[in-house]
């Protein structure tokens, strides 16, 4: 992916609270990509006789001082339901880059992503940049979460694609692209006595071997990205946990993920590790899907 950003989609979900940062980190990559922007809000037919109040609004937004000297526009789609509406504009506008913010559910300000957000996620036409936290970017660490061994399906392609994302997104921002797997040990299934598979872990030395077989496949990946080894972060333990430290301890501001398909109807869904931990991420998420 070249990241080669020429028009921005920001999806707007209710014109009269958009959050600051969406703005802040839209404009941020507009500026620095030299990218029109565009300001998008989907509206059912039943509420046209507010289309002249929201379009205002919406005028309001693209008036903002944080958006001096950018070629920013406004859309009102009267379209349903908003995930389809922000599709079909980003296919009409030939986006390279929608930008959309999650909302807070619950206790605490847990940011949760809402249906319209996974509809996006599996249906956007180009890259999806999920708003989680407050500010803007500030020489931000890019983090591209791979899986060398496509233990989950990915095509090979996309783990590329993912690490010249956040060398691409780093580059405009002025920030560093890190490169993030976590592996599990070797276990052996055996049957125990009552038919059941009993996990025994694997002697030491295969252990070593296995280690190593990821450690040069991950490094050869990263090197060939051009990310240095101090920016390498391989753990072994579960995805979620180890992205969750790993994120924490660089301060990374964006995590680069990839959509996969999995379903017979090939449509794109994240895999479910991903779901696991979109939800729970600190941070802004970057989404990326084969072929794009």
């Amino acid at each position: 992916m070249s990241l080669k950003i020429r028009r921005i989609l920001v999806a707007i979900g209710d014109p009269s609270k958009v959050p600051a940062s969406q703005l802040q980190k839209a404009a941020q990559i507009a500026r620095a990509a030299g990218a029109q922007l565009e300001l998008c809000h989907a509206i059912h037919a039943d509420r046209a006789h507010a289309v002249a109040a929201v379009r205002g609004r919406l005028e309001r937004l693209a008036a903002r001082r944080i958006f001096a000297g950018l070629d920013v526009r406004s859309c009102l789609a009267i379209d349903f339901p908003p995930h389809e509406a922000i599709v079909r504009r980003a296919g009409v506008m030939r986006a390279d880059l929608i930008v959309a913010a999650t909302v807070s559910h619950s206790v605490g300000e847990r940011l949760l992503l809402r249906n319209t957000d996974w509809e996006l996620i599996r249906h956007a036409p180009c890259p999806l940049l999920l708003v989680k936290a407050r500010g803007s970017y500030r020489q931000p660490a890019v983090l591209a979460s791979i899986d060398p061994f496509h233990a989950r399906a990915k095509p090979q392609q996309l783990d590329t694609k993912l690490l010249a994302a956040a060398q691409g997104m780093a580059a405009l921002l002025r920030g560093r692209a890190h490169a993030f797997h976590a592996y599990l040990p070797l276990v052996a299934a055996l049957p125990g006595a009552m038919g059941q598979p009993v996990a025994l872990a694997m002697p030491p030395d295969a252990e070593d071997v296995h280690g190593e077989n990821v450690r040069k496949t991950f490094d050869r990946l990263a090197s060939a990205a051009g990310i240095p080894a101090a920016r390498r972060h391989l753990h072994m333990g579960d995805v979620p946990t180890q992205l969750g430290a790993v994120v924490r301890n660089t301060r990374a501001s964006i995590v680069v993920m990839g959509a996969i398909s999995r379903s017979a109807l090939k449509r794109l869904f994240v895999g479910s590790t991903a779901e696991h931990i979109l939800d729970r991420l600190p941070c802004d998420a970057l989404i990326i899907k084969p072929g794009r």
